[in-house]
């Protein structure tokens, strides 16, 4: 693998740390800032929307930027949000900074792919979307359980600050540690925005959207879904989310491997099928702490499993697209994380914070759906592509004989 991806997982860490920290210290932002779970859950939803409405805006207007100029102005952007959370009293003020650090993974995330793709062979990209995941996934592993931990302990805006450090060190290693890469062709908004009109496209986007939208509505609320296996204690939930994101570390680094194995098909359907039935016996494994921390090994694994083939996926159907391809499916995700939030909070009106699980599993399997019709569309297509290129062998064989006639 080449070593260049690694400061792209760092940049990676730091917005990760940021996207799922939140969830963890849901109850002291509340308090802190004297306003219900349910209201404090929208910073989340807040941070999701700005991420997903500005990726592909963000993607059109900086594509004649050297990749390594965009990634550090992502990091920048969003460091400078996080400040701003850290130091605002007033919550609506707040609100708005959470659209900003928004902003900032919106231009980082979908260009970071889109370079690990750029940086490795064809038959290296799922070890080395892996690898970017994997910084995500390892900020939930670390970072995650860290600032959850740090906010108990303390203050909630001390964790803030810990992600605004994050930050600041990602982009002194983008700076330093990443060789110029030239920008890509430049295309208009709408241009970015032409592959939805492509079926294969939607529907593999529709398959995250609603695997997505099923895991964030547990994790927006996981410090009240878990509560009766942490009885309220915020030590016990920064070690499950410790645990879930080991998993998800795991996971995700095994999916690139198993994915430039097997395929993408394979990967994706089992981690889907695997996960929905975790959420679907949550109700029950939540209620105690050895029960929980299994069903969070299975959803870590899976869950962040996913991503990797999704991603392989989309590449696979245009090659040449890939970045604007990753720059959508990274929007989609934010676009699940910001409906999660709302959806689980309507959700909570009407069950328990334990049953959110099942909720959830009805998404995922819904995704399954989505993903083997999206499979339909794309396998006439390999098909074809596998014709062509046998096509153009027998083409350049034939060539040599005469010429060697």
């Amino acid at each position: 693998m080449d070593m260049r991806v690694i400061p792209l997982a760092l940049g990676a860490f730091a917005i990760g740390t940021d996207s799922f920290v939140v969830a963890g210290i849901l109850p002291e932002i509340a308090q802190s800032l004297n306003v219900s779970i349910e209201a404090a859950g929208q910073l989340i939803t807040a941070y999701a929307v700005s991420y997903a409405i500005m990726t592909p805006v963000m993607a059109a207007l900086t594509s004649h930027w050297s990749r390594r100029l965009v990634l550090g102005c992502g990091l920048a952007i969003f460091t400078a949000g996080n400040v701003m959370t850290a130091v605002l009293a007033d919550f609506g003020l707040i609100l708005a900074s959470r659209v900003i650090a928004g902003l900032g993974g919106a231009i980082y995330m979908p260009a970071a792919s889109a370079v690990a793709v750029m940086l490795v062979p064809p038959e290296a990209r799922g070890r080395a979307l892996a690898i970017v995941m994997a910084g995500l996934s390892g900020a939930t592993a670390l970072g995650a359980p860290l600032g959850t931990l740090v906010g108990n302990v303390g203050s909630w805006r001390a964790t803030m600050w810990v992600v605004a450090t994050l930050g600041v060190l990602a982009t002194l290693a983008i700076a330093t540690l990443l060789p110029a890469i030239a920008a890509t062709a430049r295309l208009t908004l709408r241009e970015r925005l032409s592959p939805l009109r492509d079926a294969r496209v939607l529907l593999t986007l529709a398959t995250t959207l609603l695997v997505l939208t099923g895991l964030y509505t547990v994790y927006s609320y996981i410090s009240i879904v878990f509560a009766r296996a942490t009885a309220g204690r915020g030590e016990v939930l920064a070690m499950l989310i410790a645990v879930w994101g080991a998993a998800a570390v795991v996971g995700n680094i095994a999916a690139g491997a198993l994915t430039d194995r097997f395929g993408s098909r394979l990967v994706l359907n089992v981690a889907i099928v695997i996960v929905g039935i975790d959420f679907a016996f949550l109700s029950l494994s939540s209620a105690a702490l050895s029960a929980s921390i299994l069903a969070l090994l299975v959803w870590g694994a899976c869950g962040w499993g996913m991503l990797v083939p999704q991603q392989h996926r989309l590449v696979s159907i245009a090659p040449a697209l890939a970045p604007i391809l990753l720059s959508l499916n990274a929007a989609t995700i934010y676009v699940a994380v910001a409906i999660s939030g709302v959806f689980g909070a309507v959700m909570l009106q009407l069950i328990e914070p334990h049953e959110l699980g099942m909720a959830g599993a009805v998404l995922i399997f819904s995704g399954l759906a989505a993903s083997e019709w999206a499979h339909r569309l794309i396998r006439p297509l390999k098909a074809t592509q596998r014709m062509d290129a046998v096509g153009q062998k027998t083409m350049a064989r034939d060539t040599t004989c005469d010429e060697l006639r």
